[in-house]
């Protein structure tokens, strides 16, 4: 796992990263804000260790510009700072910040604060993700991907995706499928959940041939 440490102290940054580094994570080092969203923008990490107080813009107003970016916006940040009163760490947890540490602190309580921090983030995002081989569902984001390109589908064709996926090895029939993805009360004939399927395995590309069609029974992934 790859963590980005945003801490205008040399000495402090050094020890964070190595202690990381021991604990077998990939660690890279930036002393403001600046050079920080320029990686950003480059690279998306596991997590991001952003101190309060540093030159140019503080780790407050840093952390708002990750939180307002469609594209950083769910990456995991701890604050740390020197300062220790109650209104500072609500400012940093009402802007975003999903841990916060104060100095001094010990290394080893460092660490797993990290460690509790990456594993309570990873169980988050498995919840929202489904995925079969090469073909991934982003639920939070409502996005779909085949071999990490994004895969555009219509509302129906996600939720026909998202079904099967849910259910991967397990035959649905035509009728369940109308029901959960139509609603019970649709009067439309089966034929509509053939013809979605159809342009789903489309949408898919190689990958639709992972849909399997049970004869006189419904459709399964898996």
């Amino acid at each position: 796992m790859l963590i980005y440490i945003a801490e205008d102290d040399e000495n402090i940054r050094e020890i964070e990263c190595y202690a990381l580094k021991n604990s077998g994570y990939e660690t890279e080092g930036f002393c403001d804000g600046a050079e920080l969203m320029d990686a950003l923008s480059q690279n998306i990490p596991d997590l991001v260790i952003l101190d309060i107080m540093m030159p140019g813009e503080d780790g407050l107003s840093i952390l708002k510009k990750i939180r307002n970016s469609d594209n950083l916006k769910n990456i995991p940040v701890m604050m740390i700072t020197a300062k220790t009163t109650e209104m500072d760490k609500v400012k940093g947890l009402d802007t975003g910040a999903d841990d916060y540490i104060t100095k001094p602190f010990g290394v080893m309580e460092f660490v797993s604060r990290v460690r509790a921090l990456l594993r309570r983030t990873s169980r988050q995002e498995s919840e929202n993700t489904l995925e079969y081989k090469n073909i991934k569902i982003d639920d939070k984001k409502h996005r779909v991907t085949v071999d990490n390109a994004e895969c555009v589908l219509t509302f129906k064709e996600y939720e026909l995706l998202k079904l099967l996926l849910s259910n991967q090895g397990i035959v649905l029939s035509r009728e369940k499928i109308m029901n959960k993805v139509w609603g019970f009360e649709y009067e439309g004939e089966s034929r509509t959940v053939d013809m979605h399927i159809k342009t789903l395995r489309q949408k898919l590309g190689d990958s639709g041939s992972e849909i399997k069609t049970i004869r006189n029974v419904g459709y399964k992934i898996g």
